[in-house]
């Protein structure tokens, strides 16, 4: 059976500072954090990088940080995934080559080729310093609910594969369209031609962004759980004060029990297995990963 790394979707989200439960009070930087997460598990999500491209210098500090064999998993750019996204969180000089900053969100779409070329090679120089460390997991694509199955975004999602040449893509969809009728045989048959890893999911059913529990391997190299708990109160809702509200969700042993059952099954299929616990709100996360860990061990 193949190892089953697990985690958490962050090491530094702020509930999780904010709870005081998982960090002792000495530890109290960002180096600190990550080495101390670092001594309990033995992988991390790199959340922040939806939100902006990290710096080469932050990704050259996790991977010196860590110890050998830790691996992280990097969100890919929102923008990339097609979601909205504010003009002031890109690049400095991206900025600039717009000259005069849209008022509102910018879409992949709107940017000139020359620009789109320049943020995935600050995305792809960003992941180097974790590729050459041997720490680098996957590059996780979340789609949001508006990507729908069409033959453009499939273009899109090889598109992606080809910026980043050398890295292995994990695709994550949020729209239970891609599993309806006939189209699982088709969605399968891509990622496979394509090497692609699936991210099989947890999280409340019942609604258009719902995608059901598949547990398929789609990429020998790698499978990958993201696991976001059963809040079906909040999984939709509207006017939350942070993401902590949407996941807020602390798995029991038994369906824990169940999630591992399903993880060994890709285990006698993929080399490695990713297991993420993306119910960050508080120190939930990482209780429930430590508990996962010990299922798994």
């Amino acid at each position: 059976m193949a190892p089953i790394l697990v985690g958490t979707a962050s090491w530094s989200d702020k509930s999780l500072i904010d709870s005081g439960l998982f960090y002792p009070p000495d530890v109290s930087t960002p180096a600190g954090r990550l080495e101390y997460y670092a001594q309990r598990y033995p992988l991390v999500e790199v959340d922040t990088s939806f939100y902006g491209i990290p710096a080469v210098r932050s990704s050259m500090q996790w991977a010196q940080r860590t110890p050998p064999g830790f691996v992280f998993d990097v969100k890919a750019f929102r923008l990339f995934t097609q979601h909205q996204t504010d003009p002031h969180v890109l690049p400095k000089e991206v900025r600039q080559a717009l000259g005069r900053i849209p008022p509102k969100n910018v879409h992949y779409d709107d940017l000139p080729a020359e620009l789109r070329d320049e943020l995935w090679q600050q995305f792809q120089l960003a992941l180097e310093p974790l590729r050459r460390a041997g720490k680098l997991g996957v590059a996780l694509f979340q789609f949001p609910p508006w990507f729908v199955p069409s033959g453009a975004h499939f273009d899109h999602i090889r598109e992606c594969q080809a910026r980043l040449p050398g890295v292995q893509l994990a695709v994550e969809f949020r729209n239970k369209a891609w599993f309806e009728g006939d189209r699982p045989g088709r969605v399968w048959q891509f990622l496979r031609d394509h090497r692609m890893a699936y991210v099989v999911v947890d999280e409340p059913q019942g609604f258009a962004s719902s995608v059901p529990q598949l547990w398929e391997v789609t990429c020998p190299d790698v499978a990958v759980v993201r696991l976001h708990g059963r809040n079906r109160d909040t999984w939709e809702g509207k006017g939350l004060k942070s993401s902590g509200e949407r996941f807020h969700y602390l798995y029991g042993q038994d369906e824990m029990a169940e999630l591992a059952a399903g993880a060994r099954t890709l285990a006698h299929q993929a080399a490695a297995v990713h297991v993420l616990f993306n119910n960050c709100a508080g120190d939930y996360a990482q209780r429930n990963a430590a508990q996962f860990l010990a299922l798994v061990r």
